[in-house]
Parts: C-alpha cells; structure tokens; sequence
C-alpha cells in the first residue's frame, strides 16, 4: 500500500495512492457536494458539482472521478473560482427544472433543493426555453416526472445495475431526456418494478405512486375493518424518516403510531414469514425426497419473481409456489382472522406497510386473492407510512412502546431477519434441520449466508443429509446463478434469491438516504445488525415454535401443504413476454 503526501486546502494529509480526491475529502472531515455519484453504480464525474482545483491541472477536475496518484498533489475545494462554478451550474440546472417544490414529494429531502440553498442560487439568473414533458403515471408502482429530472444518469445506473437496463438518456443536447427504448411508457417494458430508481434519484423526478389518501379514507370509513400489517424490515427503517439513527429499532413506536392513525388493528408480518416457513421448508422436503425439481428458488420477492418470468421464463418450475409473506398475511387476515372475529371479510379492508413498491404490483397479480377478494386492499412504502404519520400530526420519537395484536401480532426472530440478504435462508434452515434431527438444535445462526457478499454458498450436513444452498440480493446477481441452472452447472438445493440487493433493508420504499451518505456508510449493513439484534432478543427464534403459528395450523390449516393451505397460501407464475 503506497502513502502519499498531499495537501487539501493548504492542510498536510496522508492518503492511499488513486484514493479519489472526494473519498480522500470524506477521510478527513471536508464535503463536497455531488449530484450524480453513486458509489460503485454511478461513478461518471457528469454532473460537475464536486469541480476542485488541482495545481497544476489545466483545468478543475471532478473529484468524485479524479485519482490522487502522485506524492505533493495540491488540491483546492473551496476557492471563490469553485464555489461561483458551482453555484452558475445549480443555475443552469434550474433553467430547466420544475420548480413547483412546495407540492414535490421530495420537498423536505431534495438534494438539489438543499444545494441551492447552501449556495444561495439565484432563481431566473438563465430563464428561457423549457422542455416540458407528460408524466409517466401507466405503472401501478411509481410516477416519473421527467419535468423534474437533472439527467444526473443515477436511475439509469441503477436500472442497469439490476440486469433490466429499461431506462436510459435519449436524443441528445437540449432534448436529452430519462426515458424507456422507442419513447415506450415504462408499463410496456420490462420493469420489475423494484424501486431501485426511486431510492436513489436526488430530486421529485422519480417517486412511489402515494396511496396514502385512499388509505385514509379508508380508516374514515366507518364501515369498514382497517388492518395493517407491517413488513420485518420496516422496523429497522422507519426511524430514519424522523430524524433516528440508521439501524434504530422503532416496532413499539410503530405499533403506537399505527393506532392512532386509526387502524383498527396492527398485525405483524413476521407471522406470515414464520408461516412462510412452514410452508415453504414443507415443500421443500417434499420435492427432496420425492424426487421434485430442484433447486428450489425462494417466492418472497415480487420484483424478483416479475423478473424470473420476464428473463428466464424457463426456470419458472424451480420457484417455490409459495405467496410471499405479505399475501400470506392478507389471505390469513380475510379468512381466519374474519372467522375469529366475526367479520364479514368484504367489509375488512387489509393494508401493508411494504420496504418494496414492487409489492404494489404483486397485490394485482392473478392468482393472489381468494373468494373473489384480494389479499391486500393497498400496500404502502415505509416512506408513505412516514408520510401519514407526519400528516396526522403524530409526534412520533415522543410515541411510548405498544405491542402488535394478537392472534396474528406474534413473530419469530426467524421472521425477523427475513428483512436481510439471507434471512430467509437461515429461516428455513433454522425450521428444516429440526424437522430432519428431530431436535431442537440450538446452534441456529448460520453466518455463512449472512452478508452483503454478490453470491454466499454453503454446504450443511442435516441429519446425514447434504445440503447445499446459495443466497444473493440484486438481479445481476441473481442472473449469474440462474445462468448456471440453466447450464445444469448449479448443485444446489435451495436458492435465496432478493431483488434488491442487500434485501429488504435496501428496498425501493425504503428511507431515502442522499448520497452523501450512501456513499460512505454502511446503511444496509446498520439496517440488518438491527434486525439481527431484535432476532437475538425474541422469545421465539424458529419459525415452527411460533405459538399463533401452531395455533393456525391446529384449528383452522390442518398442516403444512395440506389443501386449504395450499389454497389460501399457494400460487402460480406465468411466463412474460420480454420486450
């Protein structure tokens, strides 16, 4: 590792050699703003923002992009020259920008919003021509405004990023603009719908349809049963929308600020992922001592799925029939819930509180509902569950800790960690090993699926019983595996595979962090040690002692994979065309 002296602002530092100057900057306390870079998606130094002097250089360079590879390198950020550089481009931007920010979605988070003021930008300095553009509204899961777009490429990147590569720049200079192949609304593309554009676009450009109003009225409606439910993830998310560390744990708070919104009951979806559990782990034993088509590919990512049905259509036998863990929930609130608590279930309105707006999708799939009712009414994102609690006025961080209901209020740390790259993994193996023992093992942590490694693998000896299994987030991942299925080169038995990479805690409804600090802090990371921390200090840690678990399968289920169950609780796929 070679040192290198350098001077920042006339101060003596040590850095690596090719640390870029903005990584090099961050080291050591200086910000320099961005507006295009994302670390290891979008590193293409277009957007100028992070121009620094560097002596001797024939002209400032971006420091985002730009290695320092020489001892005594001189670097400026701050000079009068830079800052009036990068206060006329946040000029220019707005030139051509939408400016209705006080109706913007990302009013109280833009970052370009946040530039302008630090530099003090002075709005209709270049006022002219402005392209203006139609909405994007065909998808059931987000709205693209291009009126708002800076054409920082984030999106783009994170498109491609995800194998799909459905949106990128088209015509040129003045014209450029964010859009699909042959200027096609993205419903008639191969969107996966998983979000991944929104979490990372620094302005209102892109965003989550908001279905926050319908469930208002829905609450308001006084002939209706509102239930919510909520994701394992959200728990570790939520806080950030107020102002909470990454990583902090909020389900009391949570469960508080869900009934005063007015729900009439809060469910947790970690019963449905130890139902999921049951289900799934029952239909894999099955499929390995009956001589089923293996590997066995997880069923819980909607965006996961849209895209195995749309790219590798063939592969569709290897997915577990499973419904995912929010129709599960859904399908268990209108049946055996509804019979529980005598409710006519078309007066039960159910709704989600999801880390994924790819979920928005999965409700509307065929196949889903049961008796003519769909399992889930609305899902929402953690950012629009935020949304309401901030409409409603609740004082959320003063909120005093409540517990979920019961009868469907009861999770597993094994549900828990659902929310992780992994997570479900370790789940089922947590729940398979005891069934093939016929013990109750208590060495469950099963580190080696754990992570944020591009592909884990591991081999476990389960009663005799070899067992080889692989996980992986993000569908550039998830390709090089199926790749390999489709090779006959994957030995494997069972597959985890997460749309987004990371899993859940990185999902395209989650908090949206600015790049500042995506690109240097480990936020999927702090967001998963909650979740397994909260799995650490649970009652229950395996899906199959759940006691509502047991309880639903003792009066109202039978068992798992019986009839009923895989009527309620089972699915299937269809193959998509591939535009």
């Amino acid at each position: 590792m070679e040192m290198l002296n350098i001077k920042i602002n006339g101060q003596d530092y040590t850095v690596e050699k090719n640390t870029t100057i903005l990584e090099a900057c961050h080291k050591f306390g200086i910000k320099i703003p961005t507006l295009c870079y994302l670390k290891d998606i979008n590193e293409i130094g277009a957007c100028r923002m992070c121009l620094c002097e560097v002596k001797g250089a024939r002209s400032l360079v971006a420091a985002c992009v730009y290695p320092i590879d020489r001892d005594g390198t001189e670097i400026f950020t701050n000079t009068p020259q830079i800052r009036k550089f990068r206060k006329t481009t946040l000029e220019l931007i707005l030139s051509n920008h939408d400016k209705k920010c006080l109706s913007c979605p990302r009013s109280d988070n833009c970052e370009l919003q946040k530039l302008c003021l630090e530099y003090g930008v002075e709005d209709g300095k270049f006022d002219g021509a402005m392209t203006e553009y139609e909405p994007d509204t065909s998808t059931l899961h987000l709205v693209r405004n291009n009126n708002k777009c800076i054409l920082c490429r984030r999106c783009s990147a994170a498109c491609k990023n995800q194998y799909v590569s459905v949106i990128g720049a088209n015509n040129r200079g003045f014209d450029t603009e964010i859009g699909c192949a042959f200027n096609k609304d993205l419903a008639d593309v191969t969107c996966v719908s998983c979000g991944q554009c929104t979490a990372v676009c620094p302005t209102g450009a892109l965003v989550e349809r908001d279905d926050t109003a319908k469930v208002f009225e829905a609450i308001a409606d006084e002939t209706k049963h509102v239930v919510v439910h909520t994701a394992p993830s959200i728990r570790a998310t939520l806080g950030e929308c107020f102002g909470m560390p990454i990583g902090t744990n909020v389900t009391g708070k949570m469960v508080s600020a869900l009934r005063k919104l007015g729900f009439d009951k809060v469910f947790d979806t970690n019963f449905a992922a130890d139902l999921t559990i049951m289900e799934e782990g029952t239909e894999f034993l099955d499929r390995v001592k009956n001589g089923g088509v293996l590997p066995m590919i997880t069923s819980c990512s909607p965006g996961w799925i849209k895209f195995c049905e749309h790219y590798y259509p063939d592969l569709i036998p290897h997915l577990s029939t499973c419904k995912s863990p929010q129709q599960m929930q859904g399908a268990m609130i209108k049946s055996y819930y509804a019979e529980k608590a005598g409710i006519d279930p078309k007066d039960i309105v159910v709704v989600s509180v999801m880390p994924c707006i790819a979920k928005k999708f999965e409700i509307k799939r065929d196949n889903q509902g049961h008796d003519g009712l769909a399992d889930n009414d609305f899902s929402i994102s953690t950012r629009e569950l935020a949304k309401m609690i901030k409409t409603a006025g609740i004082q959320f961080t003063e909120l005093p800790d409540e517990e979920f209901d019961p009868i469907m209020g009861i999770g597993t740390g094994a549900g828990t960690i659902f929310g992780a790259t992994g997570g479900v993994m370790e789940a089922a193996l947590r729940t398979v090993a005891d069934i093939l023992t016929g013990e109750d093992l208590k060495d469950i942590e099963y580190h080696d699926v754990r992570g944020m490694e591009d592909i884990k693998e591991a081999t476990y000896d389960v009663a005799g019983m070899k067992v080889k299994v692989a996980v992986t987030s993000g569908l550039k991942n998830a390709a090089v595996l199926l790749d390999k299925i489709r090779k006959g080169e994957a030995d494997y038995h069972f597959i985890e595979i997460m749309c987004c990479p990371g899993g859940c805690i990185n999902g395209g409804g989650q908090p949206i962090q600015p790049a500042h600090v995506r690109n240097f802090t480990d936020v999927k990371g702090l967001r998963a040690k909650a979740l397994y921390d909260d799995d650490l200090n649970l009652p229950y840690r395996k899906s199959h002692e759940n006691p509502e678990i047991k309880a639903i399968y003792d009066e109202y289920l039978e068992k798992p994979g019986s009839h009923k169950a895989h009527e309620l609780l089972h699915t299937s796929y269809v193959k998509r065309e591939k535009y």
